[in-house]
């Protein structure tokens, strides 16, 4: 089983930075989609940020332009860089891999990490 391993989290004051990053093993990383997820508590969890095999970056409205995602495929990590951190911001962020195959479709989570923008 593909396993990811979530760090980074923390508390940041508004303004402030943090990346988070999400290590894969047990996985050829390079041939899957990634993306990085939040969710608050009591709400569902939604689409941050993903990246494709082949590069391809998409962000939701609400990053405004503040997170990047990238990806290091010899290192088997993703990264959700955020800068200008506000409080709204604060919610458990999940990372995601897929990919499509011919037999089975393969969908793995991190376990969260927690994101607190406060002063």
């Amino acid at each position: 089983q593909v396993q990811l391993v979530e760090s980074g989290g923390g508390l940041v004051q508004p303004g402030g930075s943090l990346r988070l990053s999400c290590a894969a093993s047990g996985s050829i990383f390079s041939i899957y989609n990634m993306r990085w997820y939040r969710q608050a508590p009591g709400k569902q969890r939604e689409l941050v940020a993903g990246i494709t095999s082949g590069g391809f970056t998409s962000y939701e409205y609400f990053v405004k332009g503040r997170f990047t995602i990238s990806r290091d495929n010899a290192k088997n990590t993703v990264y959700l860089q955020m800068n200008s951190m506000k409080p709204e911001n604060t919610d458990v962020y999940y990372c995601n891999i897929w990919r499509i195959g011919t037999g089975a479709n393969y969908d793995y989570w991190g376990q969260g990490t927690q994101v607190t923008v406060s002063r």
